[in-house]
């Protein structure tokens, strides 16, 4: 697993665009398979919790909503709820990590960009630790740095969909170190395997978790960090008064009690059958590689060289899929598309497929 060094100051290193999110894919008009939220928006009960919440918009954010919602979370997670952060969306958390002021920061590769972007930008120097194809994009933690006091690895990895063993992320653990776990998607995996949530034991641990995918809450921001008090206090240190809205505080609520938990996980379980379905439909088609974890996305590679026309020409065909090149890592012939229903996954089997024949005959 070798490791590339970047210096801070800019968000295309490496030629990688690492602001590049699946949101610039996705437009009116299109099927997205671009975007990793699960539905067009939240269910009618929690539409409801959340409109509720509007006649008080005329305050601000009161302490004490922000202090249920920590008790709330904490429940959830077998946790103490001062060991929780509510957050604006994980990205909020991202954006606070160059607060930690780390000397080195070690982001495990392919993943999601934006905590590297983040830590670039503030100033932190960057070693990406990239994983490889050959093994499955495993996790080995020996390839990272001794001197980085600051980890950053997601699981399951977006867009590897790779899910790494606990023991091997507890591993990375060290006195004088902050691990960081980006859980985004943990909760749409049966049963959250291999989450660190509940690990208040592990020193220097922080685990994200955002409500975006399995809720359907992108545009509302919300998510927490759990992790050590006197580690939290630190990443909170630069926030402004009310970082987080009273609609997002009520949706982690609402998220987090029990009635909820259990309905992700049912809905985790037919996304696990979806995804199945739509990596053994795609892995018929001559020429593409699948990978599929148990995330809720599959990393597709394409016949060499054809990656940018596919992208192109599915556009055309009223498809929308995330490019792979902006990834450390991967390249332009590779692919992350979101999992879809059977009904909506066969437009794209069929358009992907006559897509690559008719580039097979103009080659």
């Amino acid at each position: 697993m070798p490791f590339d060094h970047h210096a801070a100051g800019t968000d295309h290193a490496g030629g990688h665009d690492l602001r590049h999110h699946g949101d610039a894919e996705a437009a009116d008009g299109l099927v997205d398979f671009a975007v990793n939220v699960i539905g067009d928006g939240p269910p009618p009960w929690l539409r409801d919790r959340l409109v509720a919440t509007l006649d008080g918009l005329g305050r601000y954010p009161r302490a004490d909503h922000d202090a249920r919602a920590r008790a709330t979370v904490a429940a959830r997670h077998g946790r103490d709820a001062d060991e929780v952060l509510v957050l604006a969306g994980s990205a909020e958390g991202f954006a606070l990590l160059p607060t930690l002021r780390p000397r080195l920061a070690a982001v495990v590769h392919p993943g999601f960009t934006e905590p590297e972007a983040a830590l670039r930008g503030g100033g932190v120097d960057v070693v990406r630790v990239l994983t490889d194809a050959a093994t499955g994009h495993a996790l080995d933690p020996a390839a990272v740095p001794e001197e980085a006091d600051l980890v950053v690895v997601g699981n399951p990895t977006n867009p590897t969909g790779v899910l790494h063993p606990a023991a091997a992320l507890r591993s990375l653990a060290r006195p004088g170190r902050t691990l960081l776990v980006d859980e985004a998607f943990a909760d749409a995996v049966p049963g959250e395997p291999e989450t660190l949530a509940g690990d208040a034991g592990v020193p220097g641990l922080l685990v994200f978790r955002s409500l975006t995918k399995t809720w359907a809450l992108a545009g509302l921001r919300a998510g927490y960090a759990l992790g050590a008090p006197e580690l939290l206090a630190r990443l909170a240190a630069s926030r402004p008064p009310w970082p987080v809205s009273t609609p997002a505080l009520e949706a982690v609520i609402a998220c987090c009690e029990p009635d909820a938990v259990s309905a992700a996980d049912r809905k985790a379980r037919g996304l696990a059958a979806h995804r199945v379905s739509m990596a053994a439909a795609l892995s018929g088609i001559d020429g593409v590689g699948v990978s599929a974890g148990p995330a809720p996305y599959l990393l597709l590679h394409l016949p060499d060289g054809t990656g940018e026309a596919v992208r192109r020409m599915l556009r055309e065909a009223g498809i929308a899929v995330r490019r792979g090149d902006t990834f450390p890592g991967l390249g332009p012939d590779h692919l992350r598309v979101a999992v879809r229903p059977p009904e909506t996954v066969r437009r794209l089997v069929e358009s992907l497929d006559a897509v690559l024949r008719r580039l097979a005959v103009s080659a």
